[in-house]
């Protein structure tokens, strides 16, 4: 059943491709209202645009209620650079493979398949409230999904406790397998550099006013500068866990010796490289260039589109000041506009649900090893920790993907996941419902 469910969801195309009219995450919501036997509440800000909202009632109106919170959307996909059709959901060697199989449709699968065992009556009620809210638009800031549900109809979705993504799977250590638990994320402050110029013939570019040249002086200056270190608690305890002889790790948690120390472990593991850069940094990745309407005509606007990812501490403010620093003297005459601003926040871990999540690990794995991890994108968990809500992503995964052969596949090509991790994922959310419900009778 959660293959085949799997299955569908990926066939569905809810491809957001960041435009009002994509993602038609409604084609989903359908698929939800067939398996559980009705429509649950549907929430509509935009033709097509589909979130929906089911609560099982709990026995104990005194008791947390606890919140499912997958998303329905995926990004787009390039055919040419998959072995298989990204949307075809294939099966081969063991795994489905399509677009949105680790981001987060798996995960998805797994939460409908064990809601909907509340759902029927097949388990007993927990003592709080159990919601699942299936979201559109996670893939683009959340404005048409979480984010809107947040700010308009916060009854349908409001809780204490909340699971979202993602899992990861296990790392390795000295005393063993140890099991990433998503905690907190980072900040999103996406912002478009704009340069203005003069139009001109483009045969004539000498002493001209090109809008791009700016803009590629700045923005160029980007790719290569360093950008602030900013580490937290979660990273000092990856760090430490993750057992690396004393100098590499002396050098890992010193801000001086970071990027050589990471440099270094580039030669070994160059995923799990990136992966420690991007939660130790202010992160600064443009992503979009546009400029000119046809060749022979010079441009007197252009745009830059920066991706910027920030952990805690850091603000709008600080943002800019860091861009208008990295781009120097390029970048004076450039102007700075915020797409999208939200602070990173982090959940404790001295609460039920965090003790749920463990005993379920232990249930299945036999270890009581949990590590707190960042995920160096957003995720929809960023609406509820910011209310003061606790949310954590997890998963089960099995050895066949490390770590950062799974992270790689994010919005990357051959994005696939294991039938066995699949199983392993449900499982664990199950029995974390189970330990839940008895912590918090």
């Amino acid at each position: 059943m959660i293959v085949e469910l799997l299955q569908e969801l990926i066939r569905n195309r809810c491809v957001n491709d960041g435009t009002p009219e994509s993602g038609q995450e409604v084609r989903s919501v359908a698929t939800i209202a067939d398996l559980l036997g009705e429509r649950g509440v549907v929430v509509e800000p935009l033709p097509g645009r589909q979130s929906v909202i089911y609560r099982v009632p709990g026995t104990n109106p005194e008791s947390p209620a606890l919140l499912l919170l997958p998303h329905l959307d995926v990004v787009p996909a390039n055919p040419a650079g998959w072995e298989v059709d990204p949307f075809a959901a294939e099966i081969t060697d063991g795994f489905v493979w399509g677009r949105g199989a680790i981001d987060m449709l798996n995960v998805t699968a797994a939460m409908l398949v064990v809601f909907g065992e509340f759902w029927r009556g097949a388990r007993a009620p927990l003592p709080g409230d159990l919601i699942l809210a299936a979201v559109a638009d996670e893939e683009a800031a959340g404005r048409l999904g979480a984010r809107y549900l947040v700010e308009e109809s916060l009854d349908l979705v409001d809780a204490p406790f909340v699971l979202t993504e993602v899992g990861y799977p296990a790392l390795p250590s000295p005393v063993g397998l140890i099991y990433p638990v998503a905690v907190g994320e980072k900040g999103p402050f996406w912002t478009k550099v704009k340069s203005s110029g003069t139009p001109g013939h483009g045969s004539t570019p000498f002493g001209a006013d090109n809008a791009l040249a700016a803009l590629v002086a700045g923005v160029g200056r980007l790719f290569d500068a360093e950008s602030p270190v900013t580490m937290t608690d979660v990273w000092t305890s990856l760090v430490l866990a993750l057992g690396f002889g004393p100098d590499l790790a002396e050098r890992l948690l010193d801000p001086e010796q970071l990027d050589g120390a990471i440099e270094d472990l580039a030669v070994e593991d160059p995923l799990l490289a990136r992966y420690f850069h991007a939660i130790t940094h202010l992160t600064i990745s443009p992503n979009v260039l546009r400029g000119g309407i046809k060749a022979n005509m010079i441009p007197d606007q252009a745009v830059a589109e920066l991706d910027i990812r920030a952990l805690p501490g850091t603000d709008r403010t600080t943002v800019n000041e860091v861009l208008r620093k990295l781009m120097g003297a390029p970048g004076e005459k450039l102007e700075l506009e915020p797409v999208a601003d939200h602070l990173s926040y982090f959940s404790g871990r001295d609460n039920p649900l965090w003790e749920a999540v463990a005993a379920s690990f232990f249930d299945h794995t036999g270890s009581n090893r949990l590590q707190p991890v960042t995920i160096p994108a957003t995720t929809d968990a960023r609406f509820f920790r910011s209310r003061g809500a606790v949310a954590y992503g997890v998963g089960l995964y099995d050895d066949q993907l490390t770590f950062g052969e799974f992270l790689a596949l994010f919005h990357g090509h051959n994005e696939r996941v294991s039938i066995d991790s699949l199983h392993k994922t449900t499982d664990l959310l199950r029995s974390t419902l189970h330990h839940f419900g008895h912590l918090t009778a």
